[in-house]
């Protein structure tokens, strides 16, 4: 059997407000673009790579600009993930990590070669990518896969279509986002990241927020 990865996807362009799609993009033209450093546990990028360049429009700056967002999180969208999964699904406690926007500019950006430390993840689109325009989101089938060239060896893709939201679990698959193919694209996401009754928010490697927050 060939190896496989599953994602499930929902259009919900009927869920979202007027104007939805103009006001994330607008929103995110005031993300935080920087190097960020490879990510502890979770990342699965090459040996010399030290840092990815990308875009974060935080989760405080989504409740306040995009206030509907968190809102759908902890409501709508969470319905939809427990019928994906057939099982109580729980929203993130700490809000920091709950619903955030990941921006990519141009060419010099892309998401980390990463696993994810939470069982079910959501992500909505805002932004259209055709084939061959780039920021496809990429897993790896090989679950050693510890890189951009051994994850595009054998991979699942996925454009984005604005409206769609998806829900996979990302713990076994390394996957990452491409590049942009034309230096004026823009790609913006919401991702959001669900627990378990199984594997709740306890769970989470607590490396991760020392990384991103400075926690002690």
């Amino acid at each position: 059997m060939l190896p496989t990865f599953r994602w499930t996807t929902f259009d919900v362009t009927g869920m979202l407000p007027p104007l939805w799609q103009q006001d994330a993009i607008e929103a995110a033209a005031a993300a935080e673009v920087r190097d960020f450093a490879r990510t502890p546990v979770i990342s699965r990028e090459a040996p010399d790579v030290e840092h990815v360049t990308r875009g974060r429009f935080h989760a405080d700056q989504v409740t306040q600009r995009l206030p509907w967002l968190p809102q759908l999180y902890r409501s709508g969208f969470r319905s939809l993930a427990e019928e994906v999964v057939g099982e109580s699904v729980a929203a993130a406690r700490d809000s920091r990590y709950g619903a955030v926007l990941n921006v990519q500019r141009g060419r010099g950006m892309r998401f980390e070669c990463h696993i994810d430390s939470n069982p079910l993840t959501g992500v909505l689109f805002f932004s259209d990518h055709e084939a061959g325009g780039g920021g496809e989101l990429i897993f790896a089938h090989d679950q050693a896969a510890s890189s951009m060239a051994e994850i595009d060896r054998s991979c699942s893709m996925i454009r984005s279509h604005a409206g769609h939201l998806i829900f996979f679990d990302g713990r076994r698959n390394p996957h990452y986002v491409r590049p942009l193919a034309q230096d004026e694209d823009t790609r913006v996401v919401a991702v959001m990241n669900y627990y378990l009754s199984s594997f709740p928010e306890s769970t989470r490697p607590a490396e991760l927020n020392r990384h991103l927050y400075g926690d002690r």
